[in-house]
Parts: C-alpha cells; sequence; structure tokens
C-alpha cells in the first residue's frame, strides 16, 4: 500500500504506474473519498472535544441546567454516532480502494505487457549438445517410474501428481542441497517452517488479496492456502516494531504451497511444470527503509539463487521482469529460466522482487530509525528452490541416450550413487 500523502502529491507518477502495470483504479473516487475521510476525521475529532467539555461540571449544576446538559448530551451522542457510522462507510471504500493502487516501478524497469517483453540480462552457461533426440521429463519419469499422472488425477484432481523412488530421494537431496548451501554460505538467513494454511490479512498484506483471490484455495474457516512461505514469513512480525539493531532480517523459508494456477488454462497442462500443490524454499529479506539496501539486497537474493543454479550446473538465463509483468507491490523484479532441452528454450524457475515499504505498510511492521522515528521497513523476497519444477531442467539436461539420469555432482552425496537407472522393464 502506498501512502495517501504520496498518491496525492505524486498522483501523475502513481497514475504512470498504474497505466504501466494494467492496472485500472478510480483516482477520482479515491481523492474524493480521502477529501470526505478527512473532513469527518476534523468533524468527529472537534465533537469528541465539545463532548468531553460538555460533560464536565455535571454535578455542580442544578438540576434544571443539568437536564438541559444531558439532553445536549444525548444530541451530541447521536450526531456522533451519525458521523462514526457516515466515517466506517467511507473508510471501508477508501480501504478497499486503496488496496487497489499499484506501487511505483523503478526507473530501470522495461515498460512493456507481458512477459515476452522481458528483457534478458545475462546467461550463464551453455546448452547442451545431446548427440541422440533428448526425451522430455515426462518420458523420462516414465522410464524411472517417477511419477504417476494418472492416478495423481484421479486422488488429487487435474494437475495432481505422485512422485515415487529415486524421484522422491532426488527431491529430497535438492532441499538438504539448498539448506546445507545456506548454513555454510549464507549462515545469516534464519531457517525457518512456516505455515500454509494463513489467515486473510498476511494475504491482505503482502498483496495476494484483492486481485489474486481466484488463484488462491479458499476453506470454509475463511483461512487460505498460500503459494509462497512469503505470505506466512512475511506476517511473522506482523503489526510489530523492529530494533533497528535487528535489520537486515534474513530468512529461508520452507513450506508446501498450493495455486489454482487461474487464468492458465491450457498451459503446461501435463507433467511437473505446472501443478496445483508444491514445495517451496522461499528467501525473504526486511531491511531498512532504503532504496539502496532495497537494490543491494535485491542483487544479493538473485546472486545467492544463481549460486544454486550454478552448483547443479544447470544452463540458465536471468531476464528483468517489463511493467506489464510485475505484480501490484514489486517495484523491480528478477526472473531466473533454467534451459529445458526438449523445448529449446528457458522456463522461469525463481522470481527475485523488492518491494520497499508497499508490504510492510499493510502488515503494519515498523523500526525506530537512528532518531528515534517511526518508519516502515522494506520488504525482499526470492525462491531459493522450487519443487517438483526444478527437477524438469535437472532430469532434461542430465539425461543420456539411455534414459538414465546422471545425478548432479553436487547431489551425489545426499544420493549415494552418481547414476539414477531406469528400470528395466
Amino acid at each position: 500500500m502506498l501512502d495517501i500523502a504520496f498518491i496525492r502529491d505524486n498522483l501523475a507518477i502513481v497514475k504512470g504506474a498504474a497505466r504501466k502495470k494494467g492496472v485500472r483504479v478510480d483516482f477520482n473516487r479515491l481523492l474524493r473519498l480521502d477529501d470526505e475521510r478527512r473532513k469527518l476525521v476534523q468533524e468527529i475529532s472537534a465533537l469528541r472535544a465539545r463532548q468531553k467539555e460538555e460533560s464536565e461540571g455535571l454535578q455542580h449544576l442544578s438540576e434544571e441546567e443539568r437536564a438541559e446538559r444531558v439532553a445536549a448530551l444525548r444530541a451530541l451522542k447521536e450526531e456522533l454516532h451519525a458521523l462514526e457510522q457516515r466515517f466506517q462507510k467511507v473508510m471501508k471504500e477508501w480501504r478497499l480502494l486503496m488496496l487497489q493502487v499499484p506501487n511505483v516501478p523503478d526507473v530501470s524497469v522495461p515498460e512493456g505487457e507481458s512477459d515476452t517483453d522481458n528483457v534478458e540480462i545475462r546467461q550463464w552457461g551453455e546448452p547442451r549438445t545431446f548427440s541422440f533426440p533428448p526425451k522430455n521429463h515426462r518420458e523420462l519419469l516414465e522410464l524411472h517410474r517417477g511419477a504417476d499422472f494418472e492416478r495423481g488425477a484421479k486422488v488429487a484432481g487435474f494437475r495432481g501428481y505422485f512422485l515415487e523412488g529415486p524421484i522422491v530421494s532426488l527431491t529430497f537431496a535438492l532441499w538438504q542441497f539448498v539448506i546445507d548451501h545456506f548454513r555454510e554460505h549464507h549462515p545469516e538467513y534464519r531457517l525457518m517452517m512456516v505455515p500454509s494454511l494463513v489467515r486473510k490479512e498476511p494475504f491482505l498484506g503482502t498483496g495476494y488479496l484483492p486481485q489474486g483471490e481466484e488463484d488462491l484455495y479458499k476453506t470454509q474457516d475463511d483461512l487460505y492456502l498460500a503459494g509462497t512461505g512469503e505470505v506466512a514469513m512475511m506476517a511473522y512480525f506482523m503489526d510489530e516494531v523492529l530494533d533497528r539493531s535487528q535489520l537486515p532480517s534474513k530468512f529461508l523459508a520452507f513450506s508446501p504451497c498450493f495455486r489454482r494456477e487461474a487464468g492458465s488454462h491450457g498451459k503446461d497442462t501435463k507433467g511437473l511444470i505446472r501443478v496445483h500443490e508444491f514445495f517451496k524454499l522461499e528467501q525473504v529479506i526486511l531491511c531498512e527503509a532504503s532504496h539502496e539496501q532495497s537494490v543491494r539486497f535485491h542483487e544479493e537474493l538473485t546472486a545467492n539463487a544463481e549460486e544454486l543454479m550454478q552448483a547443479l550446473e544447470i544452463p540458465y538465463r536471468v531476464v528483468v521482469n517489463c511493467t506489464g509483468d510485475l505484480g501490484l507491490g514489486q517495484v523491480k523484479k528478477y526472473d531466473i529460466e533454467a534451459w529445458v532441452p526438449s523445448e529449446q528454450r528457458y522456463r522461469e524457475t525463481h522470481s527475485a522482487s523488492y518491494f520497499h515499504d508497499f508490504q510492510t505498510r499493510r502488515l503494519n511492521i515498523r523500526y525506530r530509525d537512528t532518531d528515534g522515528k517511526l518508519r516502515y521497513v522494506h520488504s525482499l523476497n526470492n525462491t531459493a528452490l522450487a519443487t517438483p519444477r526444478i527437477l524438469v531442467p535437472i532430469l532434461e539436461n542430465y539425461q543420456e541416450e539411455d534414459g538414465s539420469i546422471v545425478v548432479p555432482k553436487v547431489l551425489r552425496p545426499y544420493l549415494d550413487r552418481e547414476v539414477l537407472e531406469p528400470v528395466r522393464r
């Protein structure tokens, strides 16, 4: 959420941000409501002060004077109640419109309408040249009896899946590798296991509601299933004032994740690229209210993810997302995309974003600066590892002609083998 004062003072900039992100907001209505909101605050404050003044000294009045004063106070109370009712109605609509106002993209973000307008900024690794037609990950999983999509759909519905045998072991190895890598190279990141079943407020705070509700699973208890550990991890400090010495606070959060994949009809309907239930290790950082710090930590989060991809020796590229491919609260975002041989293209595996105080203003997470002034912290996040999606580039890039899979070197200590052999039928 942006500060209403910032919106009023920089209306052209904020309107431009909405246009660039493809978000429709009735700014005229918002400003009219804000005028009314401020007027009502003044009127209510004045009436309360008058009510307090009129209430003083009642015990010293004569019976007749007291009766007159009580009648006047009763009228004041009714007037105040009417104003407060009107204020609550205005605030309800005002808050809803405020939640629709997008954050302003950084000047370095390219303008565009969709992910096709994202701009590549670097590549790492050379895509492998195969001496045989490479199989796709579904064919490889079938050879290894590593996944069952038919029974997955029977049990869990569309996009359901079972993983089996060495593919499960490979998944566990990936999780442990990432945890050990952070423990050794980035010990300042606190390892957390966070809830996936979360109240509505953290989703509003992180910006997934109200716009993204169609992509969320909701329970009959008015709880939602999160599509990323970012939601719960960001709410960890909700409504708290942090000590400046606690910043930056860095986390590596593990959680099951759930997404309805609304709007993705017909996309990646087979295999492990786009599923409803998956697991992630998510990086989250809270830092001081400094654009320079946000930029620096954004690069750090991206570098951390690149370290993992390089250790796994998966060719990838980094793209900067265009304005039309940014979420409501994102100031800037990088995607890391891994090379998928069967498709001869790069597919997204990681997203690194920073938000300034957009999320923390909604979540009310503050700290005291060196002058003792309360300020909202800045927030950032990035995927460390998402499974089972990361299995797709691993299986395809490490396959051999007979369908066997060479285990990436960094994962061999966890599996105690160098090759995964296909199941002989």
